[in-house]
């Protein structure tokens, strides 16, 4: 029992010690309101100036549906038939560039600078974007002190393949900073094939033409790359039904040239007759083979829509873009209650380090 009598003892010593304490410190911190006070509002006046100077993010959504077309329907009985015929007529890249796949390819380097590299009209000037952001980033401003960064340029016609290593390194910071703070590309959800891709930066146009111009590039490079196959192969069928077409018109003309020669000619020599003859079989097999051709052209044409358009594009950004600005009263409360909990804890530091001495 006398053991717990002095536990409490203790206790109540330990939190009256510990109350004494708390009040010391808080009659300290009040004795030093004027300095935290001004240190609050030093704080506020940055956070203020802050938001003034800082720039609104326009942020530009594009949403596009990927068209993924796994039955052929009629069109797959028409394509079984051409590959009994022995004509391979394609049928589209399967799902390469499908999900996870395609949002890749968006964020891909490879896309981002051929972005980059196309040329919009802004104030009636054409100019490229990546010219357009490096000049909204304020760093043409200081290349232009410098006379090797001075004559770097970036436009349409440049060939990426010839960049200098500057330029490499220049791109290589433009692509990390898109990828990383303005670029967000995501699927709301796995049962709906509709993807959202997101473009911020400070520059309202940019992000509207930048979200734009890579939602072309990697359809054309999608479209050309699904269809590229199904595409060959008409080309080929083109090009053959291009010279039976004229080989025919050859034959039918011999076929006349040869009657010419034959006409009134005596019963008895049938020998003369024999290059009507040749020609004759000639148009009748360029006409089999013609017919075929065309069928098969005609297929190899309908695959080739069927792969076409595979992206696409449900909802453009429309200026004016929604915009997130760092607002005068954020300013004020943020940077106050910074600077003010700052100010606390050097004090309470310097206290209590002095009481240590």
């Amino acid at each position: 029992m006398s053991k717990d009598i002095k536990q409490n003892f203790n206790d109540e010593i330990s939190l009256k010690e510990l109350l004494e304490k708390g009040k010391e410190w808080y009659t300290f911190l009040l004795s030093k309101w004027k300095i935290i006070l001004f240190a609050a509002a030093i704080g506020s006046v940055l956070g203020v100036t802050y938001s003034l100077i800082k720039k609104p993010v326009y942020t530009a959504t594009l949403t596009f549906v990927v068209e993924d077309d796994k039955s052929g329907g009629g069109l797959g009985s028409a394509l079984g038939l051409a590959s009994s015929l022995g004509v391979n007529l394609g049928g589209g890249g399967g799902s390469v560039f499908s999900g996870s796949n395609l949002m890749e390819l968006f964020k891909s380097r490879a896309m981002v600078e051929k972005t980059l590299l196309s040329n919009v009209v802004v104030n009636g000037k054409e100019i490229s974007l990546a010219e357009m952001y490096i000049q909204d980033q304020g760093w043409r401003e200081k290349w232009n002190k410098n006379a090797q960064l001075s004559k770097i340029s970036f436009q349409r016609k440049n060939n990426k393949e010839q960049f200098s290593r500057v330029q490499d390194s220049i791109f290589g910071e433009i692509f990390n900073n898109l990828s990383k703070n303005s670029l967000n590309v995501e699927q709301k959800d796995i049962k709906v094939s509709i993807i959202n891709i997101d473009v911020s930066s400070t520059n309202e146009l940019f992000s509207k033409m930048f979200t734009e111009g890579l939602v072309k590039q990697v359809s054309n490079f999608y479209i050309d790359t699904k269809s590229k196959k199904s595409r060959e192969n008409m080309l080929i069928l083109e090009h053959q039904t291009d010279s039976i077409r004229r080989a025919l018109n050859g034959a039918i003309t011999g076929v006349a040239v040869a009657n010419d020669n034959t006409f009134n000619l005596n019963p008895a020599l049938n020998v003369k007759r024999v290059p009507s003859a040749r020609r004759q079989v000639d148009v009748q097999a360029n006409t089999a083979i013609l017919t075929e051709l065309v069928k098969q052209t005609e297929l190899a044409k309908v695959t080739l829509r069927k792969d076409t358009p595979l992206i696409q594009v449900i909802d453009k950004p429309i200026l004016p873009l929604p915009k997130e600005k760092f607002g005068i009263v954020k300013g004020v409360l943020l940077g106050g209650m910074f600077f003010g909990f700052l100010t606390v804890l050097t004090l309470v530091i310097k206290q209590f380090l002095k009481q240590l001495q």
